[in-house]
């Protein structure tokens, strides 16, 4: 009878597990499809509605691959987020359950993506914002004009398109802390159920050897 109700408790616990990352993975997933489309959809307006001039400010190549890689680590959590709402259904199934050591592995794995995506897109930030700030501090402090140009050297000023390109980038940190939320949530979750996981079965045959 005992033995029973630790079982149906243990059952309880993981399917309770199921369910978050069901909840979260869907939550996670569309969250960043949503933010990550903003970006983009805002760029299109600006040049093909507004025909906005992008400024001659000559970006860093640094910042341009650093950009690209924050793109692909929000491309990749998209996927793997996905894959949590095919993992839950794995956990809910008593014949499909993976190890806890399995969960936890594809949890941080995820929580590792997020963090270096944050970090990335932080940089950016920071460095855009910078170069923006001297491009102001340049410009006659009585306001800032439209386009500048002095007396020698090429006109210069800041579009539309940059301060989009800043939007675009406070978009991308946003998921990815909403991400490395829901990540470290999943692992809190994980690791308090990890020990009702059923054993691998090369986990199981080192115990038997053992005995």
């Amino acid at each position: 009878m005992l033995k029973k109700l630790m079982e149906s408790l243990q059952r309880s616990g993981i399917q309770n597990l199921a369910k978050t990352f069901s909840r979260l993975g869907r939550i996670g997933f569309w969250v960043q499809i949503v933010v990550g489309s903003i970006p983009l959809l805002l760029m299109a307006y600006a040049f093909i509605f507004t025909r906005s001039p992008s400024g001659p400010r000559a970006g860093l190549a640094v910042v341009e691959y650093l950009t690209l890689a924050s793109l692909l680590i929000l491309i990749f959590t998209i996927v793997w987020f996905h894959r949590h709402t095919r993992l839950a259904k794995r956990i809910a199934d008593p014949q499909t359950c993976p190890p806890a050591s399995s969960v936890l592995r594809s949890v941080s794995t995820g929580l590792v993506a997020s963090s270096i995506g944050l970090l990335f897109s932080m940089l950016v930030m920071v460095i855009e914002t910078g170069h923006l700030l001297f491009y102001f501090l340049a410009a006659p402090q009585g306001g800032v004009p439209v386009i500048q140009t002095p007396g020698t050297g090429p006109a210069s000023w800041v579009s539309a398109v940059d301060m989009m390109s800043l939007m675009a980038l406070s978009l991308f940190v946003f998921a990815e802390l909403v991400v490395l939320i829901l990540s470290l949530w999943l692992l809190f979750r994980t690791t308090q159920v990890a020990a009702e996981f059923p054993q691998s079965a090369t986990a199981m045959e080192g115990d038997g050897n053992g005995e």
